[in-house]
Protein backbone atom coordinates (compact mmCIF):
# COMPACT_ATOMS: atom_id res chain seq x y z
CA UNK A 1 0.00 0.00 0.00
CA UNK A 2 1.37 3.43 -0.78
CA UNK A 3 2.33 5.62 1.97
CA UNK A 4 0.03 8.42 2.67
CA UNK A 5 2.86 11.02 1.40
CA UNK A 6 3.13 9.07 -1.57
CA UNK A 7 -0.55 9.57 -2.12
CA UNK A 8 -0.54 13.17 -1.64
CA UNK A 9 2.11 13.91 -4.34
CA UNK A 10 0.16 11.65 -6.68
CA UNK A 11 -3.30 13.66 -7.22
CA UNK A 12 -1.70 16.88 -8.22
CA UNK A 13 0.32 15.08 -10.12
CA UNK A 14 -1.80 13.14 -11.89
CA UNK A 15 -4.15 16.52 -11.97
CA UNK A 16 -1.29 17.62 -14.33
CA UNK A 17 -1.78 15.17 -16.62
CA UNK A 18 -5.68 15.85 -17.78
CA UNK A 19 -6.66 17.26 -21.07
CA UNK A 20 -5.59 21.11 -21.48
CA UNK A 21 -7.01 21.67 -24.88
CA UNK A 22 -8.34 24.96 -23.99
CA UNK A 23 -4.86 26.29 -22.09
CA UNK A 24 -1.45 26.05 -23.89
CA UNK A 25 1.72 26.40 -23.27
CA UNK A 26 2.69 29.81 -23.87
CA UNK A 27 1.27 33.01 -22.76
CA UNK A 28 -0.05 35.89 -24.42
CA UNK A 29 2.94 37.77 -23.49
CA UNK A 30 4.90 35.08 -24.86
CA UNK A 31 7.38 36.01 -27.46
CA UNK A 32 6.52 32.65 -29.21
CA UNK A 33 3.74 32.96 -31.71
CA UNK A 34 0.88 30.99 -30.84
CA UNK A 35 -0.44 29.42 -34.23
CA UNK A 36 -3.48 27.04 -34.74
CA UNK A 37 -4.36 24.86 -37.94
CA UNK A 38 -6.71 27.94 -38.76
CA UNK A 39 -3.76 30.62 -38.98
CA UNK A 40 -0.93 28.29 -39.64
CA UNK A 41 -1.16 28.79 -43.44
CA UNK A 42 -1.49 32.70 -42.72
CA UNK A 43 1.26 33.50 -40.93
CA UNK A 44 3.30 30.58 -41.50
CA UNK A 45 3.60 28.96 -44.98
CA UNK A 46 2.39 32.07 -46.67
CA UNK A 47 5.04 34.31 -44.83
CA UNK A 48 7.89 35.91 -46.44
CA UNK A 49 10.43 34.80 -43.72
CA UNK A 50 11.72 31.54 -41.94
CA UNK A 51 10.20 29.94 -39.22
CA UNK A 52 10.50 27.36 -36.57
CA UNK A 53 7.14 25.66 -35.59
CA UNK A 54 6.71 23.59 -32.28
CA UNK A 55 4.06 20.82 -32.26
CA UNK A 56 3.33 20.19 -28.58
CA UNK A 57 0.79 18.98 -26.15
CA UNK A 58 0.43 21.02 -22.68
CA UNK A 59 0.54 17.53 -20.55
CA UNK A 60 4.57 16.89 -22.40
CA UNK A 61 7.43 17.01 -19.89
CA UNK A 62 9.32 17.25 -22.43
CA UNK A 63 7.61 20.50 -23.97
CA UNK A 64 7.34 22.06 -20.61
CA UNK A 65 11.56 21.60 -20.16
CA UNK A 66 11.76 23.13 -23.95
CA UNK A 67 9.41 26.19 -23.04
CA UNK A 68 12.64 28.29 -21.56
CA UNK A 69 15.08 27.75 -24.27
CA UNK A 70 12.34 28.19 -26.82
CA UNK A 71 11.37 31.52 -24.97
CA UNK A 72 14.98 32.38 -25.65
CA UNK A 73 15.32 31.38 -28.93
CA UNK A 74 12.48 33.70 -29.90
CA UNK A 75 13.72 36.32 -28.31
CA UNK A 76 16.99 36.35 -29.89
CA UNK A 77 15.18 35.78 -33.23
CA UNK A 78 12.73 38.36 -33.33
CA UNK A 79 13.28 40.56 -36.33
CA UNK A 80 14.77 37.66 -38.41
CA UNK A 81 12.91 34.79 -38.13
CA UNK A 82 9.68 33.65 -36.91
CA UNK A 83 9.20 31.38 -33.71
CA UNK A 84 5.82 29.42 -33.25
CA UNK A 85 3.96 26.67 -31.70
CA UNK A 86 1.04 24.74 -32.09
CA UNK A 87 -1.06 23.17 -29.37
CA UNK A 88 -1.80 19.41 -30.68
CA UNK A 89 -3.50 18.69 -28.01
CA UNK A 90 -6.53 20.84 -28.98
CA UNK A 91 -9.14 19.10 -30.75
CA UNK A 92 -9.45 21.76 -33.73
CA UNK A 93 -5.25 21.73 -34.22
CA UNK A 94 -5.42 17.30 -34.19
CA UNK A 95 -5.93 17.22 -38.07
CA UNK A 96 -3.39 19.25 -38.57
CA UNK A 97 -0.83 18.16 -36.45
CA UNK A 98 -1.44 14.76 -38.55
CA UNK A 99 -0.93 16.35 -41.71
CA UNK A 100 2.52 17.14 -40.67
CA UNK A 101 3.82 14.07 -39.59
CA UNK A 102 3.34 14.97 -35.94
CA UNK A 103 3.70 11.29 -33.89
CA UNK A 104 5.35 12.73 -30.64
CA UNK A 105 5.85 15.53 -28.54
CA UNK A 106 7.56 18.08 -29.19
CA UNK A 107 8.15 17.45 -32.69
CA UNK A 108 9.94 20.68 -34.05
CA UNK A 109 10.17 21.58 -37.91
CA UNK A 110 11.76 25.00 -39.84
CA UNK A 111 9.39 26.18 -42.40
CA UNK A 112 11.20 28.43 -44.94
CA UNK A 113 9.97 30.17 -48.17
CA UNK A 114 10.42 28.38 -51.63
CA UNK A 115 9.75 30.21 -55.38
CA UNK A 116 6.51 28.62 -55.00
CA UNK A 117 3.96 31.33 -52.95
CA UNK A 118 2.53 29.47 -50.11
CA UNK A 119 4.27 26.41 -50.42
CA UNK A 120 7.17 26.36 -48.52
CA UNK A 121 10.03 23.92 -47.57
CA UNK A 122 9.64 21.91 -44.70
CA UNK A 123 11.99 20.14 -42.71
CA UNK A 124 12.77 18.48 -39.38
CA UNK A 125 14.83 20.40 -36.98
CA UNK A 126 16.98 17.74 -35.67
CA UNK A 127 19.77 19.79 -33.73
CA UNK A 128 20.36 20.63 -30.04
CA UNK A 129 17.24 21.06 -27.78
CA UNK A 130 18.58 24.59 -26.60
CA UNK A 131 18.36 28.25 -27.85
CA UNK A 132 21.79 28.47 -29.50
CA UNK A 133 21.30 25.43 -31.37
CA UNK A 134 17.64 26.60 -32.30
CA UNK A 135 19.21 30.18 -33.31
CA UNK A 136 22.10 28.56 -35.27
CA UNK A 137 19.60 26.51 -37.21
CA UNK A 138 17.13 28.78 -38.24
CA UNK A 139 19.56 31.60 -39.40
CA UNK A 140 21.24 29.22 -41.24
CA UNK A 141 18.22 28.69 -43.82
CA UNK A 142 17.17 32.36 -43.59
CA UNK A 143 17.04 32.58 -47.30
CA UNK A 144 19.50 35.38 -48.97
CA UNK A 145 17.90 38.39 -51.89
CA UNK A 146 21.36 40.82 -50.85
CA UNK A 147 23.84 40.73 -53.85
CA UNK A 148 27.51 41.32 -53.94
CA UNK A 149 28.79 43.96 -55.56
CA UNK A 150 32.54 44.07 -56.25
CA UNK A 151 35.29 46.19 -58.69
CA UNK A 152 34.38 44.07 -61.16
CA UNK A 153 30.53 44.47 -60.75
CA UNK A 154 30.24 48.08 -60.18
CA UNK A 155 30.16 49.02 -63.44
CA UNK A 156 27.14 46.97 -64.11
CA UNK A 157 25.30 47.92 -61.54
CA UNK A 158 25.70 51.41 -62.09
CA UNK A 159 25.21 50.91 -66.00
CA UNK A 160 21.66 49.51 -64.61
CA UNK A 161 20.19 53.06 -63.73
CA UNK A 162 18.71 54.82 -60.72
CA UNK A 163 14.80 53.62 -61.51
CA UNK A 164 14.79 51.55 -58.73
CA UNK A 165 15.90 52.20 -54.95
CA UNK A 166 19.25 50.30 -53.86
CA UNK A 167 20.91 50.27 -50.09
CA UNK A 168 24.59 48.75 -49.83
CA UNK A 169 26.00 47.93 -46.42
CA UNK A 170 30.08 48.68 -46.88
CA UNK A 171 31.40 45.90 -44.37
CA UNK A 172 34.60 44.55 -43.37
CA UNK A 173 32.66 40.78 -43.28
CA UNK A 174 32.31 38.74 -45.81
CA UNK A 175 29.90 36.71 -44.59
CA UNK A 176 26.17 37.97 -45.14
CA UNK A 177 24.42 38.40 -41.76
CA UNK A 178 20.77 37.31 -40.40
CA UNK A 179 19.91 41.04 -40.19
CA UNK A 180 21.34 42.15 -44.11
CA UNK A 181 19.34 39.11 -45.39
CA UNK A 182 16.25 39.77 -42.95
CA UNK A 183 15.89 43.60 -44.56
CA UNK A 184 16.22 42.08 -47.92
CA UNK A 185 13.36 40.03 -47.66
CA UNK A 186 10.97 42.88 -46.02
CA UNK A 187 11.64 45.04 -49.11
CA UNK A 188 12.20 42.52 -51.74
CA UNK A 189 11.11 44.26 -55.32
CA UNK A 190 11.33 47.45 -53.66
CA UNK A 191 15.08 48.01 -52.36
CA UNK A 192 17.81 45.91 -53.83
CA UNK A 193 20.01 45.37 -51.22
CA UNK A 194 23.28 44.82 -51.21
CA UNK A 195 26.58 44.11 -49.89
CA UNK A 196 30.16 44.81 -50.62
CA UNK A 197 33.72 44.27 -48.84
CA UNK A 198 36.62 46.95 -47.76
CA UNK A 199 38.52 45.41 -49.98
CA UNK A 200 36.32 46.63 -52.83
CA UNK A 201 38.55 49.72 -52.97
CA UNK A 202 37.02 51.24 -56.34
CA UNK A 203 33.14 51.15 -54.61
CA UNK A 204 35.07 52.56 -51.22
CA UNK A 205 36.03 55.38 -52.74
CA UNK A 206 33.58 56.19 -54.97
CA UNK A 207 31.16 56.16 -52.28
CA UNK A 208 33.44 58.32 -49.72
CA UNK A 209 33.59 55.39 -47.45
CA UNK A 210 35.89 55.98 -44.05
CA UNK A 211 34.61 53.64 -41.68
CA UNK A 212 32.76 50.03 -41.13
CA UNK A 213 29.97 48.97 -41.48
CA UNK A 214 28.17 52.01 -43.45
CA UNK A 215 25.04 51.33 -44.31
CA UNK A 216 23.85 53.82 -47.90
CA UNK A 217 20.41 54.15 -49.25
CA UNK A 218 20.95 55.02 -52.90
CA UNK A 219 16.96 56.75 -52.96
CA UNK A 220 17.03 56.81 -57.40
CA UNK A 221 16.99 58.90 -59.84
CA UNK A 222 19.32 62.32 -59.09
CA UNK A 223 18.61 62.56 -55.90
CA UNK A 224 21.91 62.33 -53.67
CA UNK A 225 22.80 58.70 -51.54
CA UNK A 226 21.41 59.07 -48.06
CA UNK A 227 24.38 57.86 -44.98
CA UNK A 228 22.14 55.86 -42.29
CA UNK A 229 23.61 57.12 -38.70
CA UNK A 230 21.88 54.61 -36.29
CA UNK A 231 22.59 51.71 -34.62
CA UNK A 232 22.40 48.45 -36.94
CA UNK A 233 19.24 47.22 -35.58
CA UNK A 234 16.41 45.64 -37.63
CA UNK A 235 13.46 48.59 -36.55
CA UNK A 236 15.76 51.52 -37.05
CA UNK A 237 16.90 50.19 -40.37
CA UNK A 238 13.33 49.03 -41.17
CA UNK A 239 12.18 52.65 -40.74
CA UNK A 240 15.30 54.48 -42.30
CA UNK A 241 14.42 52.54 -45.64
CA UNK A 242 10.63 52.96 -45.28
CA UNK A 243 11.39 56.70 -46.55
CA UNK A 244 11.65 55.54 -49.76
CA UNK A 245 9.20 52.15 -50.06
CA UNK A 246 7.42 50.51 -47.36
CA UNK A 247 8.06 46.79 -46.21
CA UNK A 248 6.24 43.90 -47.66
CA UNK A 249 3.32 43.08 -45.93
CA UNK A 250 3.90 39.92 -44.06
CA UNK A 251 1.92 37.86 -44.47
CA UNK A 252 0.35 38.43 -47.70
CA UNK A 253 -3.47 39.84 -48.03
CA UNK A 254 -5.36 36.11 -47.95
CA UNK A 255 -7.16 34.80 -50.99
CA UNK A 256 -10.58 32.95 -51.02
CA UNK A 257 -10.40 29.26 -51.33
CA UNK A 258 -12.92 27.09 -54.00
CA UNK A 259 -15.90 25.14 -52.44
CA UNK A 260 -14.23 22.25 -54.22
CA UNK A 261 -10.75 22.55 -52.43
CA UNK A 262 -12.41 23.04 -49.34
CA UNK A 263 -14.28 19.81 -49.32
CA UNK A 264 -11.39 17.80 -50.48
CA UNK A 265 -9.57 19.24 -47.47
CA UNK A 266 -11.97 18.10 -45.28
CA UNK A 267 -11.88 14.96 -46.16
CA UNK A 268 -7.84 14.83 -45.92
CA UNK A 269 -8.61 16.53 -42.41
CA UNK A 270 -10.52 13.83 -41.30
CA UNK A 271 -7.66 11.18 -41.98
CA UNK A 272 -5.48 12.78 -40.34
CA UNK A 273 -6.96 13.53 -37.18
CA UNK A 274 -7.68 9.82 -36.87
CA UNK A 275 -4.11 8.69 -37.05
CA UNK A 276 -2.98 11.80 -35.27
CA UNK A 277 -5.02 10.39 -31.78
CA UNK A 278 -3.93 7.10 -32.24
CA UNK A 279 -0.04 8.28 -31.84
CA UNK A 280 -1.24 11.40 -29.32
CA UNK A 281 -2.93 8.81 -27.31
CA UNK A 282 -0.08 6.23 -27.50
CA UNK A 283 2.52 8.51 -26.46
CA UNK A 284 0.13 10.57 -23.85
CA UNK A 285 0.09 7.04 -22.03
CA UNK A 286 3.62 6.85 -22.30
CA UNK A 287 3.81 9.80 -20.24
CA UNK A 288 1.38 9.19 -17.80
CA UNK A 289 2.80 5.74 -17.38
CA UNK A 290 6.02 7.32 -16.42
CA UNK A 291 4.05 9.67 -14.33
CA UNK A 292 2.51 6.60 -12.51
CA UNK A 293 5.81 4.84 -11.81
CA UNK A 294 7.25 8.40 -10.72
CA UNK A 295 4.74 9.11 -7.88
CA UNK A 296 5.47 5.31 -5.95
CA UNK A 297 8.38 7.24 -4.63
CA UNK A 298 8.84 10.82 -2.78
CA UNK A 299 10.95 12.12 -5.76
CA UNK A 300 9.47 13.26 -8.32
CA UNK A 301 12.30 14.43 -11.11
CA UNK A 302 12.13 15.51 -14.82
CA UNK A 303 15.08 15.06 -17.46
CA UNK A 304 17.21 17.94 -17.35
CA UNK A 305 17.74 17.33 -21.34
CA UNK A 306 14.49 17.55 -23.37
CA UNK A 307 14.53 15.62 -26.27
CA UNK A 308 11.96 14.57 -28.84
CA UNK A 309 9.82 11.24 -27.53
CA UNK A 310 7.44 10.13 -30.16
CA UNK A 311 5.84 6.70 -30.04
CA UNK A 312 5.61 6.30 -34.15
CA UNK A 313 5.15 2.50 -34.23
CA UNK A 314 1.31 3.07 -33.58
CA UNK A 315 -1.07 0.46 -35.72
CA UNK A 316 -4.12 2.97 -37.76
CA UNK A 317 -6.89 1.95 -39.72
CA UNK A 318 -4.36 3.76 -42.15
CA UNK A 319 -0.65 1.55 -41.53
CA UNK A 320 0.11 0.26 -44.53
CA UNK A 321 1.44 -3.83 -44.54
CA UNK A 322 4.78 -4.12 -44.34
CA UNK A 323 6.45 -4.99 -47.21
CA UNK A 324 9.59 -7.28 -47.29
CA UNK A 325 12.74 -5.18 -47.18
CA UNK A 326 16.12 -6.44 -49.51
CA UNK A 327 19.09 -7.55 -48.07
CA UNK A 328 21.60 -4.44 -47.38
CA UNK A 329 25.32 -4.74 -48.26
CA UNK A 330 27.74 -4.60 -45.90
CA UNK A 331 29.40 -1.56 -44.14
CA UNK A 332 32.85 -1.28 -44.65
CA UNK A 333 34.90 -1.42 -41.15
CA UNK A 334 37.82 0.31 -40.61
CA UNK A 335 39.59 -2.22 -38.24
CA UNK A 336 42.85 -0.72 -38.35
CA UNK A 337 45.23 2.28 -38.82
CA UNK A 338 46.30 1.91 -41.66
CA UNK A 339 43.36 1.38 -43.30
CA UNK A 340 41.81 4.75 -41.69
CA UNK A 341 44.68 6.74 -43.73
CA UNK A 342 44.37 4.88 -47.13
CA UNK A 343 40.69 5.30 -46.89
CA UNK A 344 40.02 8.88 -45.97
CA UNK A 345 43.37 10.61 -44.51
CA UNK A 346 45.73 10.79 -47.72
CA UNK A 347 46.63 14.40 -49.27
CA UNK A 348 44.74 12.90 -52.58
CA UNK A 349 41.56 11.55 -50.35
CA UNK A 350 38.27 12.94 -51.23
CA UNK A 351 35.09 13.22 -49.12
CA UNK A 352 34.34 10.36 -47.15
CA UNK A 353 31.82 9.12 -43.70
CA UNK A 354 33.39 8.07 -40.88
CA UNK A 355 30.91 6.38 -38.19
CA UNK A 356 32.63 6.56 -35.54
CA UNK A 357 31.93 3.65 -33.09
CA UNK A 358 31.65 3.55 -28.94
CA UNK A 359 33.74 1.15 -27.14
CA UNK A 360 32.52 -1.73 -25.60
CA UNK A 361 30.74 -1.03 -22.14
CA UNK A 362 33.18 -1.49 -19.05
CA UNK A 363 36.31 -1.40 -21.36
CA UNK A 364 38.56 1.70 -23.39
CA UNK A 365 38.64 0.75 -26.73
CA UNK A 366 37.48 -3.14 -27.90
CA UNK A 367 34.83 -3.32 -30.45
CA UNK A 368 31.88 -5.18 -29.13
CA UNK A 369 32.43 -9.22 -29.30
CA UNK A 370 28.40 -9.38 -30.12
CA UNK A 371 26.91 -6.51 -32.14
CA UNK A 372 23.39 -7.40 -30.22
CA UNK A 373 25.60 -5.59 -27.16
CA UNK A 374 25.77 -2.51 -29.81
CA UNK A 375 23.99 0.76 -28.12
CA UNK A 376 21.44 1.42 -30.13
CA UNK A 377 22.32 4.55 -31.10
CA UNK A 378 25.37 2.87 -32.95
CA UNK A 379 22.96 0.49 -34.24
CA UNK A 380 20.68 2.96 -35.92
CA UNK A 381 23.61 4.69 -37.55
CA UNK A 382 25.66 2.08 -39.33
CA UNK A 383 22.44 0.36 -40.24
CA UNK A 384 20.81 3.49 -42.08
CA UNK A 385 24.61 4.69 -43.56
CA UNK A 386 24.27 0.84 -45.07
CA UNK A 387 20.74 2.01 -46.42
CA UNK A 388 21.81 5.28 -47.56
CA UNK A 389 24.77 3.54 -49.19
CA UNK A 390 22.99 0.98 -50.98
CA UNK A 391 19.95 3.32 -52.28
CA UNK A 392 22.59 5.45 -53.92
CA UNK A 393 24.41 2.68 -55.33
CA UNK A 394 21.19 1.03 -56.93
CA UNK A 395 20.62 4.04 -58.35
CA UNK A 396 24.18 4.24 -59.43
CA UNK A 397 24.86 7.59 -58.31
CA UNK A 398 27.85 9.30 -57.51
CA UNK A 399 28.87 9.13 -53.68
CA UNK A 400 31.58 9.27 -51.08
CA UNK A 401 31.81 6.04 -49.04
CA UNK A 402 31.12 5.05 -45.82
CA UNK A 403 32.75 3.52 -43.03
CA UNK A 404 32.47 2.49 -39.72
CA UNK A 405 35.32 3.01 -37.20
CA UNK A 406 35.46 0.85 -34.44
CA UNK A 407 36.96 1.86 -31.06
CA UNK A 408 39.70 -0.93 -30.97
CA UNK A 409 41.46 0.86 -33.93
CA UNK A 410 44.18 2.16 -32.60
CA UNK A 411 43.57 5.38 -34.71
CA UNK A 412 40.15 5.88 -33.43
CA UNK A 413 40.84 7.84 -30.00
CA UNK A 414 43.71 9.97 -31.42
CA UNK A 415 41.41 11.12 -34.25
CA UNK A 416 38.36 12.00 -31.55
CA UNK A 417 41.53 13.74 -29.32
CA UNK A 418 42.24 15.94 -32.34
CA UNK A 419 38.60 17.10 -33.71
CA UNK A 420 37.73 17.72 -29.74
CA UNK A 421 34.95 15.15 -30.17
CA UNK A 422 33.59 13.25 -27.08
CA UNK A 423 35.62 10.46 -26.37
CA UNK A 424 34.26 6.30 -27.16
CA UNK A 425 33.44 5.53 -23.74
CA UNK A 426 30.42 7.48 -24.25
CA UNK A 427 28.37 5.07 -25.85
CA UNK A 428 27.51 7.38 -28.20
CA UNK A 429 28.29 7.05 -31.85
CA UNK A 430 30.18 9.92 -33.48
CA UNK A 431 29.33 10.30 -37.52
CA UNK A 432 31.84 12.80 -39.06
CA UNK A 433 32.91 13.62 -43.21
CA UNK A 434 36.56 14.26 -43.57
CA UNK A 435 37.85 15.75 -47.00
CA UNK A 436 41.73 15.37 -46.90
CA UNK A 437 42.17 16.64 -50.00
CA UNK A 438 40.59 19.94 -49.01
CA UNK A 439 41.40 20.34 -45.32
CA UNK A 440 37.66 20.27 -43.87
CA UNK A 441 35.23 18.16 -41.65
CA UNK A 442 31.42 18.47 -41.32
CA UNK A 443 30.27 16.83 -37.80
CA UNK A 444 26.64 15.52 -37.82
CA UNK A 445 25.12 17.44 -34.66
CA UNK A 446 21.85 15.55 -34.71
CA UNK A 447 20.53 14.18 -31.63
CA UNK A 448 19.15 11.07 -33.34
CA UNK A 449 20.23 8.59 -35.94
CA UNK A 450 16.94 8.18 -38.00
CA UNK A 451 17.45 7.42 -41.44
CA UNK A 452 15.64 10.36 -42.15
CA UNK A 453 17.99 12.69 -40.35
CA UNK A 454 21.36 11.12 -41.43
CA UNK A 455 19.84 11.21 -45.20
CA UNK A 456 19.12 15.02 -44.67
CA UNK A 457 22.81 15.44 -43.64
CA UNK A 458 24.57 13.64 -46.46
CA UNK A 459 22.11 15.37 -48.92
CA UNK A 460 23.53 18.19 -47.34
CA UNK A 461 26.79 17.70 -47.93
CA UNK A 462 26.11 16.40 -51.18
CA UNK A 463 24.82 20.39 -52.00
CA UNK A 464 28.21 22.06 -50.37
CA UNK A 465 25.46 22.72 -47.62
CA UNK A 466 26.67 23.47 -43.74
CA UNK A 467 28.88 24.72 -41.97
CA UNK A 468 32.97 23.71 -42.71
CA UNK A 469 35.74 23.14 -40.32
CA UNK A 470 38.83 22.93 -40.24
CA UNK A 471 40.62 19.60 -40.55
CA UNK A 472 44.02 20.03 -38.60
CA UNK A 473 46.22 19.51 -41.50
CA UNK A 474 48.66 16.99 -39.26
CA UNK A 475 46.49 14.52 -39.88
CA UNK A 476 46.84 14.21 -43.34
CA UNK A 477 50.62 15.38 -43.39
CA UNK A 478 51.60 12.49 -40.90
CA UNK A 479 50.35 9.67 -43.55
CA UNK A 480 52.42 11.62 -46.68
CA UNK A 481 55.46 11.92 -44.72
CA UNK A 482 55.73 8.68 -42.72
CA UNK A 483 53.73 5.96 -44.81
CA UNK A 484 56.97 4.59 -46.75
CA UNK A 485 58.88 4.29 -43.38
CA UNK A 486 55.80 2.82 -41.56
CA UNK A 487 56.38 -0.76 -40.62
CA UNK A 488 53.87 -3.40 -40.66
CA UNK A 489 52.67 -3.80 -37.44
CA UNK A 490 53.22 0.29 -36.25
CA UNK A 491 50.99 3.15 -36.93
CA UNK A 492 51.03 6.61 -36.89
CA UNK A 493 48.74 9.14 -36.08
CA UNK A 494 49.21 12.66 -35.67
CA UNK A 495 52.53 12.20 -34.54
CA UNK A 496 51.54 9.24 -31.71
CA UNK A 497 52.58 6.15 -32.41
CA UNK A 498 50.10 2.96 -31.83
CA UNK A 499 51.01 -0.71 -32.33
CA UNK A 500 48.20 -2.65 -34.71
CA UNK A 501 46.83 -5.89 -34.06
CA UNK A 502 48.14 -7.55 -37.11
CA UNK A 503 46.41 -9.11 -39.34
CA UNK A 504 43.70 -11.12 -38.80
CA UNK A 505 41.17 -13.32 -40.79
CA UNK A 506 37.63 -10.94 -41.68
CA UNK A 507 35.07 -10.77 -38.67
CA UNK A 508 31.59 -11.23 -39.45
CA UNK A 509 28.99 -9.61 -37.56
CA UNK A 510 25.59 -9.49 -36.96
CA UNK A 511 22.81 -6.63 -35.70
CA UNK A 512 20.09 -6.68 -34.06
CA UNK A 513 18.44 -5.91 -37.32
CA UNK A 514 19.85 -8.66 -39.28
CA UNK A 515 22.01 -6.56 -40.77
CA UNK A 516 25.43 -7.78 -42.17
CA UNK A 517 29.01 -6.18 -40.87
CA UNK A 518 32.09 -7.34 -41.97
CA UNK A 519 36.15 -5.98 -42.21
CA UNK A 520 36.30 -5.29 -46.12
CA UNK A 521 39.49 -4.10 -48.12
CA UNK A 522 39.99 -0.28 -48.59
CA UNK A 523 40.73 1.58 -52.06
CA UNK A 524 43.35 3.57 -51.92
CA UNK A 525 41.52 6.39 -54.10
CA UNK A 526 37.98 7.84 -54.21
CA UNK A 527 36.16 9.67 -56.74
CA UNK A 528 35.61 13.38 -56.32
CA UNK A 529 32.12 14.34 -54.64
Amino acid sequence: MLSSLSVALAVPWLLLLAPASATGLYTKGSPVVQVDAKSYDKLIAKSNHTSIVEFYAPWCGHCQNLKPAYEKAAKNLKGLAKVAAVNCDDDDNKPFCGSMGVQGFPTLKIVRPSKKSGKPVVEDYMGARNAKGIVDSVVEKINNHVSRITDKTLGEVLEQGNDTARAILFTEKGTTSALLRALAIDFLGTVNVAQTRDKERKAVEMFGIEEYPTFVLLPGGAKEPIIYNGEMKKDPMVEFLSQIAQPNPDPAPAKSKSGKDSKKGDQKASKDSASFSAASSSHKSADASSAKTATASETLEDDPNPTESPNPNVVTPDTETPVKVPEIPALPILAYGDELHRACLQPKSSLCILALLPAEPGTTSDFPKDPTELPEPAADAIRNLAAISHKHAERRAKLFPFYALPASNPAAAPLREVLGLKTAETAEPEIIAVNAKKLFWKHYEGTEFTREAVEDWIDALRMGEGKKLELPEVLVQVVEEKQSEQKEEDVNFAGMNFKDQGEGKPKLYESPEGLKIELAEVMDEHDEL
